[in-house]
């Protein structure tokens, strides 16, 4: 079986994966009503700034969400629960992502349209910080899992050793995301650097983690995708 052909049909878990996404886009519209008043519409369209970053969060989930089948197009039991399994958190993960991100145009735009997000104090922050890395980590732990159960069934559909590689690194490097989102919990819970939102910018790191990991892959193995 070719893990990287270019023409192959698209699957029904993937046909009805993407439907969920789709939907889930739907929800972080600004509204879904067309304002009635000039005054109405310029108000939405200054909500734009918190719809795209919540838009572009789940478009990079999508994304993830697509390579794998790309990589492993597997459709079996395992694979079905486990896809379930994740588009089930992303939809609940689009309200904390929604309230995120228009927290955040709040403060770089000044604005974030008709919505606007109140937050009483650290303790609410933290809760915050908590529901999204519990959504964060959900969803790629589920992302990581595929990948580790594809290379636990590298023998039954006969990947090669750099295809069987390849699937251990990106289980690898899915499960690093979810140990940063558990660190941004811990920080949360505990309420340390919650007063400059440090719960938050430790999901920077996950560029420096991916980076150095994708590295000594490469060193050892190669390319991890030609």
């Amino acid at each position: 079986m070719s893990l990287f052909s270019r023409g192959r049909e698209i699957s029904r878990i993937e046909s009805f994966s993407d439907a969920i996404f789709g939907f889930s886009a739907t929800l972080l519209v600004v509204s879904l009503e067309v304002p009635t008043r000039f005054d109405q519409l310029i108000a939405e369209l200054k909500g734009f700034g918190a719809f795209g970053l919540s838009f572009l969060a789940l478009v990079m989930i999508w994304l993830v969400h697509r390579a794998f089948f790309k990589r492993f197009p597997l459709d079996d039991k395992i694979i079905v629960l486990l896809n379930s399994i994740l588009l089930f958190v992303v939809l609940f993960y689009v309200y904390p992502l929604k309230y995120v991100t228009i927290s955040i145009a709040q403060m770089i735009f000044g604005t974030s349209g008709t919505s606007y997000v109140a937050i009483q104090g650290p303790a609410e922050l933290g809760e915050l910080f908590i529901l999204y890395g519990l959504g964060f980590v959900a969803i790629f732990a589920c992302i990581s899992a595929m990948y580790g159960y594809a290379f636990a069934k590298r023998d039954v559909y006969e990947w090669d050793d750099k295809h069987a590689s390849r699937a251990r690194f990106w289980c690898r490097h899915y499960a690093l995301f979810c140990v940063v989102g558990v660190i941004s919990i811990l920080l949360a819970w505990t309420q340390v650097g919650i007063y400059f939102g440090l719960p938050g910018f430790v999901y920077a790191s996950i560029g420096l983690t991916s980076f150095i990991h994708a590295n000594r892959y490469q060193k050892k193995y190669g390319p991890i995708d030609d």
